[in-house]
Parts: C-alpha cells; structure tokens; sequence
C-alpha cells in the first residue's frame, strides 16, 4: 500500500465514499424527474390518434363498425333509373291464311306469292315466264323461288338464290314441293336462307329456324 493512499478505515476514505453515494442520489433522481414522460404519453392520447387515423375504433362489444353504413341521398336515389329490358315486338296481326289448292307449277308460284302477301311482303310480282336467273317472285327487299318438281331441291339451287338475294340486298325465300337434300339444307342454315315445304294444299311450312322466325315475325 502506498502512503498517499487512504485506509480502508480513514474517515476521509468514508467520506468520499458517502459525498459519492449523496451525489449519485440526487443526480439520478433529477433525471428521472426532468425526463419526459414520452413512454406514457406514447401509449396514451398518441395511441388513440393512431386507432382514429388507422384501424377504426371498437365499440363498447369490441365489434368495429360498419363502414359505410350511411349512404346519402344521391347514393340511395340515384338520378338516372335504367329502364326495364325491351319487351318482344308482338306478333302480327294477320288474319287466317287461304291456301290455293296445287294442280299445276303455276298453281304453286301462286300458292308462294299468296303466302308471301300474307307475311306482309307488298307488290309482289309474278313474272309471265320465269327467268333464267330462278327467281320467280320479286318484290321491294325480296327475292323468291319456287321448285314445283317432284325431286327434292338440291345445294345449287340454294346457293344461286342466295346469290341473287346479296346482288339485289333482298330476303331470299325457298319454297319447294319435294322438300330439300341434307346439303342444301346445312347450306341454307349456314346462311340463314328461309326454306318452306309446299303441300298439295298450297300450305307452307317451315323447314329450318329461318323460316320459322319469317312465320312468326312476318315481313
């Protein structure tokens, strides 16, 4: 030991040692005094301004309200109301059709022509003698042919009126007494060409979806 070195048990030793403790005392409490109560305050009025800026307070049942609960005036009516869908065009009003009885070829081009009136389809005219084109009834929009034969009505026969009805941008109408091959058939479906069936009464029916619709929906 050296012999500027106080002992252990000197007083001056004690002194420094209790003057050490006495200023440790009052400085740390000073600091905690002086030290602002952030950590508090953070989890207090700073944490409801997070609930009220972030997630939305909780009630009393610790359920979160509904969002959007209250709609305005202009939400709940709106000024513009779309409108209910089109109902169907209604059928035409036609009386009952009167078929003519099919003796000749003439007799069935007259049978067509009477059909296609009564369709309402106006002015419709029958040539004197047929054309080399087929065609054997025209009228404003409407181009038509009639097969009197006894075999049935094959694809050319289809295509060329078809053809006719594009270069005159007229509805082609098919009416046959035989009826018509598969191919013609597919032919007139891929087109969308009207096909009716004569029967000796003079009465057509329709063969393909086409021509039900001209029946129902008329000219």
């Amino acid at each position: 030991m050296r012999a500027d070195e106080p002992r252990a048990d000197d007083p001056r030793a004690g002194g420094s040692r209790a003057e050490g403790r006495r200023t440790d005392g009052p400085r740390a409490e000073t600091s905690r005094a002086d030290e602002p109560e952030t950590g508090r305050a953070a989890a207090g009025p700073g944490a409801a301004t997070q609930s009220a800026a972030g997630v939305p307070p909780q009630s009393a049942a610790g359920v979160p309200p509904r969002v959007g609960a209250h709609r305005s005036f202009a939400d709940r009516y709106p000024a513009h109301i779309p409108l209910p869908p089109t109902a169907p065009r209604p059928a035409p009003v036609r009386g009952a059709f009167r078929p003519v009885t099919i003796r000749t070829a003439r007799d069935a081009v007259a049978a067509a022509a009477g059909y296609l009136r009564w369709l309402g389809f106006r002015d419709v005219v029958q040539p004197e003698e047929r054309p080399a084109s087929g065609v054997d009834l025209r009228a404003p929009g409407l181009v038509a042919q009639v097969d009197p034969s006894t075999r049935q009505t094959g694809l050319r026969a289809v295509e060329c009126l078809w053809l006719n009805g594009l270069s005159a941008s007229a509805v082609s109408v098919f009416f046959s007494l035989a009826g018509y091959t598969p191919e013609a058939r597919s032919r007139a479906a891929e087109v969308g060409l009207p096909l009716f069936v004569l029967d000796l009464t003079g009465t057509p029916q329709p063969v393909n979806h086409a021509a039900d619709e001209l029946a129902a929906g008329g000219a």
